[in-house]
């Protein structure tokens, strides 16, 4: 095991090592970011915005009521 750090530099194997992982945990958060579930930093109200429409009853001129959606 020992005759691999013959074949490789070990700073630059550890350097090189470091950079992915670093490089990976990025695009592992950024993944973890875009979904509604995993998203800290807008939280899960952010998600849940659109399905959260309420119904209102709303008189049109001539006195009906009538049913509108509401987008928040």
């Amino acid at each position: 095991m020992w005759r691999i750090w013959l074949i490789f530099d070990p700073r630059r194997s550890l350097i090189a090592l470091f950079v992915f992982l670093f490089a990976l945990a990025i695009l592992i958060h950024f993944i973890l970011l875009s979904t509604d579930r995993f998203n800290w930093i807008e939280g899960p109200q952010a998600s849940l915005m659109p399905a959260q429409q309420d119904v209102s009853l709303v008189a049109n001129e001539q006195g009906h009521l009538r049913t509108d959606r509401l987008l928040v």
